[in-house]
């Protein structure tokens, strides 16, 4: 099972949302999987997707900035984590 477009679109949505800088960045999705004995609610099912959104801006200060946006999702497209570069 792999996310839908719809789900991809809700995590896109979720991510341009709050990083507003990222708007229009396509979404890399790769697949993960979780070893045998995970178990408790952080698991989400057998399945998690990483999905990236990189995006490259100027600073106020004239500096190149680079942005990173990870997103780990479970299988039913439910968001579990974001983490971002500075």
């Amino acid at each position: 099972m792999t996310l839908n477009s719809s789900q991809l679109d809700t995590i896109s949505k979720h991510v341009y949302r709050q990083f507003p800088e990222l708007k229009g960045a396509p979404p890399a999705v790769q697949t993960q999987s979780l070893p045998s004995g995970t178990k408790g609610p952080a698991s989400g099912g057998k399945q998690r997707y990483v999905v990236t959104f990189k995006a490259s801006g100027v600073a106020a200060d004239g500096r190149a900035l680079s942005r990173v946006v990870r997103v780990v999702a479970d299988e039913r497209g439910h968001i579990l984590k974001v983490s971002t570069t500075k």
